[in-house]
């Protein structure tokens, strides 16, 4: 469980990380990255920075080799920006959210197609038994 004053760290880098990448690297293999979440240790000594790139693959791992490339750079601009004793070192993984989001698309896409399926059956369809099958109390005739 993070602790806030971790929380309000990891806010803080990944608002100086996106502002720095929103001014740009000179680095032409970085490709439209959003950084999506950070999280720190609870020593505050390392970063974990998770990003999504737009493209394809190649744009993916064009985008990772600058950001690997440009780390002490960004590191350099997170500890003037943060203003704490000990900058965190910084560590870039790639978000797996539009893989993921992508397959439960296509899982909730199966679905549907199956209940359509399903739908349609069921038009045609009769009881296998009474309409009704659950019990009734009897009536009694009145008995005089």
């Amino acid at each position: 469980m993070a602790t806030e004053r971790q929380a309000r760290l990891a806010d803080r880098i990944r608002v100086l990380i996106a502002q720095r990448l929103e001014k740009g690297l000179r680095d032409p293999r970085l490709g439209f990255v959003t950084i999506t979440d950070v999280r720190v240790t609870g020593d505050l000594q390392h970063a974990s920075v998770f990003y999504t790139v737009l493209g394809d693959e190649k744009a993916r791992n064009d985008t990772a080799d600058a950001l690997r490339a440009a780390t002490g750079m960004l590191r350099s601009e997170v500890g003037r920006g943060l203003g704490v004793r000990l900058t965190p070192t910084l560590e870039f993984i790639a978000d797996a959210i539009p893989e993921n989001a992508g397959h439960i698309e296509d899982l909730l896409r199966e679905a549907a197609e199956r209940d359509a399926a399903v739908a349609g059956l069921a038009v045609g369809a009769a009881y296998a038994g009474d309409a009704d099958p659950y019990q009734k109390p009897r009536e009694y005739d009145d008995v005089q």
